[in-house]
């Protein structure tokens, strides 16, 4: 049976969808968005994560590394330590063979991803099924962008409706449009993260053209009951009036769009690349509450029901 690869399992979740709900984040996005709340989930394939508040810079990782430099151990730790070399034939690159996580003494290091069947998903979401009841939540699958995993969220999503659990996936929109289809006709609500309209600043602070995602989200709009449009809202990059007032347009022309989310940005991603020492963000800044009021007016005035957060 194919397996599907994960990042977290988020428990009693109440952001992502209504109800209360279990969030499943799967590896793997088309996208390099510089504000990623979860850079960990980019990367398909697994990987070690440095974890910043437990590290005590001793150095354990790095004695046991083969290659004698353990993925996101800061240089200055690194000087503390010369005599540590190379093993003859180590990787050029991290292999993953966990001798860095075995050896920390904190716990300062982590594997991110692990393999799960659907049938054990489904498994282990069968444990919160009395909070979804009581509170009509159920599942969301997220990640990273889970279509990335299409057939397997696919399998996820029709052991969920054989349950009766109620299915909602929040995608960038960034997928073929046949794995669209299906996963459409295969969940009750569609979570759809629009970031920027504009198209060269879309490639410049996403990394890739927001073609393919306009076009899946005007078919959504026709083919699929329940859309929320989730927008990240970031002065420096989509907080301008004209930016969102075009955003607040396309969202009025499409029916099928339930709510605009706007959700303001936040550092919470910054410390997760310093453990996977990748190049950190732009400095961007939070908006502030007038520049939220803002926002939120421009698109209610477009008759548009807007929620802040979630």
């Amino acid at each position: 049976m194919i397996a599907g690869l994960i990042t977290n399992i988020q428990r009693y979740s109440v952001h992502d969808g209504p109800g209360i709900r279990t969030t499943v984040f799967l590896k793997g996005c088309p996208l390099a968005c510089a504000w990623c709340h979860n850079p960990e989930t980019i990367n398909p394939r697994p990987h070690v994560m440095r974890v910043e508040a437990r590290c005590i810079r001793c150095g354990s990782c790095l004695a046991a590394c083969p290659r004698g430099d353990p993925v996101g151990l800061p240089s200055a730790v690194k000087a503390g330590f010369p005599s540590v070399t190379p093993q003859p034939g180590a990787p050029a690159e991290c292999s993953v063979c966990a001798a860095c996580i075995e050896a920390c003494p904190v716990n300062g290091r982590t594997l991110v991803g692990r393999e799960l069947t659907p049938a054990a998903l489904r498994a282990e979401l069968l444990h919160d099924r009395l909070f979804f009841d009581e509170s009509r939540g159920g599942v969301t699958f997220s990640g990273g962008e889970p279509l990335r995993q299409g057939e397997f969220l696919l399998a996820a999503l029709a052991l969920c409706c054989e349950e009766g659990i109620h299915t909602a996936v929040d995608t960038c929109g960034h997928a073929p449009r046949e794995l669209v289809q299906r996963v459409a006709a295969a969940c009750d609500l569609v979570l759809y993260d629009l970031k920027l309209l504009d198209a060269d600043r879309h490639a410049r602070f996403c990394g890739a053209s927001n073609r393919l995602i306009l076009e899946n989200l005007h078919w959504l709009a026709r083919h699929h009951p329940r859309v929320w449009l989730r927008i990240p809202l970031i002065p420096e990059v989509n907080g301008d009036p004209g930016e969102l007032a075009a955003m607040a347009r396309l969202a009025a022309s499409l029916p099928a769009v339930e709510q605009v989310n706007l959700l303001p940005y936040h550092a919470i991603g910054t410390h997760k690349r310093d453990g996977l020492a990748t190049h950190p963000p732009p400095a961007f800044k939070p908006p502030s509450t007038p520049q939220i009021e803002a926002a939120r007016r421009i698109f209610e005035q477009a008759g548009l029901r807007v929620c802040i957060g979630g």
